[in-house]
């Protein structure tokens, strides 16, 4: 590990693009009061502070204005529709803007994409080895279900995920998640499945599999 000097982290730095050193069509895309609206396909409208409506295809690298399809210039607004796909104000294309159902966070999730939505630190996906945060267990995941941990009923107790001893302290509204235990799943045909909330299980990297090994 290499550890930064203090005297190299004191730098003062603007986070914001120094628009003097910008080209004019750039100092105006960050400056100029617009309203980007994604399109069908890879198609964003934008809207400028005169009115005017322009389609910009940004896997085309085109804009409907004067700027671009006559004079070939790579106009303001597909610089535009570029910060504010980058600054996740909008989605790029082929996702869609949407609020995480475990934390609330906006996320882009791909079209038509089934629920649940989730975030890229909540997401997890069939298959994905988790670890227990209470026991330390490792487990594999096989689905992650849109119904909250008070409203899922264990069939072996009669109780919610929610209700379930070791599950307090957990939000109740947490996902539910279905896992095996990782030992019964390499070993056995069919492996028994348990209900988890979401937020009492993290994503085992790549990384401490193989340092750690299965456990």
């Amino acid at each position: 590990m290499t550890l930064i000097e203090l005297s190299a982290d004191r730098q003062h730095t603007a986070l914001a693009p120094d628009l003097r050193s910008l080209p004019d069509r750039a100092a105006r895309a960050w400056t100029e009061r617009m309203a980007v609206r994604p399109r069908a396909g890879s198609t964003y409208a934008v809207t400028t502070e005169s009115d005017s409506t322009y389609l910009v295809d940004i896997a085309q690298h085109s804009c409907s204005c004067p700027d671009n399809r006559i004079r070939g210039e790579h106009c303001k607004h597909l610089r535009r529709v570029a910060i504010e796909i980058t600054a996740r104000r909008v989605a790029p294309p082929g996702k869609e803007r949407a609020t995480c159902d475990a934390c609330g966070t906006v996320t882009f999730v791909a079209a038509a994409a089934q629920t649940p939505h989730l975030c890229g630190r909540c997401r997890l996906e069939t298959g994905d080895i988790v670890q227990d945060r209470e026991s330390d267990d490792r487990l594999v995941v096989t689905a992650v279900t849109d119904t909250p941990a008070d409203d899922w009923t264990i069939e072996a107790t009669g109780e919610t995920v929610a209700d379930y001893d070791t599950n307090d302290g957990y939000p109740s509204d947490d996902l539910v998640v279905l896992v095996t235990y990782l030992s019964d799943a390499v070993r056995a045909t069919d492996p028994r499945e348990y209900a988890f909330p979401l937020s009492r299980l993290r994503r085992v990297e790549d990384a401490e599999l193989v340092s750690g090994g299965a456990q």
